[in-house]
């Protein structure tokens, strides 16, 4: 049991002994600092670091030997120093500049190993030097610019100053980070003297500002004051006006009964005035409706109804003729052709009974000869004559429509269809086979046969634009016998 507790001693004696050896032995660099390590195996694998027999260490830990190595801290971090100098503008005139400076040394190996060989032991002096080295450079840039270019162009100024130091800075190790040019003066008075111009422009456009506004403050015053006043008139005037209406109101109501009294006489006159002219509207509005619109009505109404009338009986009368003057030339035609077919067939049989005659013997066709010669003679003189007839009538009847003729005929029409019936009186059974045009037919060679009147209506019909032409060349004397043949045909 001491054994162990002895061992166990001597091990945690051992490793406080371990620890207190490598806190002495192990460094390590703050962010803002870089070590610089001396003395025996110090190096690093940096060509430039070995070239200068020391090793650089930055943001971590290294070993350094007791008695063998020695181990220095450079800072990193920023510095400031503030400019004053005296300088000499390019016009000759003293100015004084203050500005700042704001480096410190560079990051890389190289800035770090420039800094340290010049400012490890001298860390607080690197302002001085820097002051020194701005101020010469100050002067020199300064002495080739006017006071114009200084105050209107800082910016060149500064740039001008950073270029001319930037080779001097690298040597030393120093970087900078800003340059402010804060202040130029001068003990002449130049630059004031630059800006009197300027001031009194400024000066007189206020001033000249401020009149206007003053004249317009003034200008505006008086219309504030012209408005106040008419807005007094028109105040006054509206209260005059007022109290007018109310002396009329006043006046109005002490006449209001007499002026209603008259008003009310006014309104009475004026009512039965249109009472009369109404009724007299009325009476003439009865007039026009009991009287003279039922007068109008009936005359339009016999006018109307007369024509009405004579525009029957003539539309009645055309017709009528017209449909007269149709049946005729229809009977005309059917009689025509029935007489063509007869005359056909006389001749026909005439040249069989020939024949037959001749036949027979030249004394009966002698006989036949002079039977038929005495026949066609008396047919003849009686169709000379029917000719005649009907040309004496055409002639008289010249100046009168063919629908004169036509409804004469009409009108005697039954006396003739009875003349010819009468041929049909003694036939006890007869067969039609073409229906009422074969009664038409046996009608109208009945009336062929029945008698002259029927001839001449034939004749009439037939060639009556033959008669019609004849009639130019024919007098006054021929209406006799025109008016004998109507007669005959009756």
């Amino acid at each position: 049991m001491p054994t162990e507790i002895l061992f166990v001693g001597a091990a945690v004696v051992v490793l406080i002994i371990l620890i207190m050896l490598f806190k002495a032995v192990w460094r390590v660099a703050e962010p803002n600092e870089a070590l610089i390590i001396s003395g025996l195996g110090a190096h690093t694998r940096n060509e430039l670091a070995d070239s200068l027999g020391f090793k650089i260490v930055t943001g971590k830990g290294t070993a350094v030997l007791p008695g063998f190595q020695t181990a220095r801290r450079l800072r990193l971090d920023s510095r400031a120093t503030n400019l004053q100098v005296s300088c000499v503008t390019q016009q000759g005139i003293p100015v004084q500049v203050r500005g700042v400076v704001i480096y410190k040394v560079g990051d890389d190996f190289v800035s770090i190993a420039n800094a340290a060989r010049r400012f490890l032991d001298q860390q607080d002096s690197m302002n001085d030097a820097i002051h020194e080295l701005f101020t010469g450079h100050l002067r020199s840039i300064t002495g080739n610019l006017t006071v114009e270019d200084l105050i209107l162009n800082r910016e060149r100024l500064t740039s001008e100053t950073r270029s001319s130091a930037a080779d001097e800075m690298s040597k030393l190790g120093l970087v900078v980070d800003s340059l402010q040019i804060q202040e130029i003066d001068d003990e002449t008075g130049y630059i004031t003297n630059l800006g009197k111009p300027h001031a009194a422009r400024i000066a007189a456009a206020a001033r000249i500002a401020e009149a206007q506004r003053d004249q317009e403050a003034t200008e505006a015053e008086q219309v504030a004051a012209a408005n106040k006043a008419a807005a007094w008139r028109d105040a006054q005037i509206k209260q005059a006006s007022y109290q007018a209406e109310i002396d009329q109101a006043q006046a109005r109501t002490r006449q209001a009964g007499p002026l209603s009294e008259a008003a009310a006489r006014q309104e009475v006159v004026v009512q039965e005035t249109r009472a009369a002219e109404l009724e007299a509207q009325l009476s003439e509005q009865r007039l026009q409706s009991q009287v003279r619109k039922p007068a109008d009505a009936k005359a339009y109404e016999t006018v109307t109804l007369s024509q009405a009338e004579r525009d029957a009986r003539i539309a009645q009368a055309e017709a009528e003729a017209r449909e007269t003057e149709l049946r005729a030339a229809a009977q005309a035609s059917q009689v025509k052709q029935t007489a063509a077919a007869e005359a056909e067939a006389v001749r026909l049989r005439g040249e069989a009974a020939a024949a037959a005659t001749k036949a027979t013997g030249l004394g009966e066709a002698e006989a036949a000869k002079a039977r038929g010669l005495a026949e066609a003679e008396a047919a003849r003189a009686k169709g000379l004559a029917e000719a005649e007839a009907i040309r004496a009538r055409s002639e008289a009847l010249a100046e009168n429509q063919e629908a004169v003729i036509a409804q004469q005929l009409a009108e005697n029409w039954p006396q003739i269809v009875e003349a010819g019936s009468k041929a049909f009186g003694n036939v006890d059974h007869m067969v039609v086979l073409n229906g009422a045009q074969g009664i038409e037919e046996m009608l109208a060679k009945a009336l062929t046969l029945g008698g002259t009147g029927l001839g001449l209506a034939r004749s009439l019909l037939s060639g009556g634009n033959g008669l019609a032409a004849g009639v130019n060349g024919t007098g006054n004397g021929a209406e006799p016998a025109a008016k004998n043949a109507i007669d005959t045909a009756s």
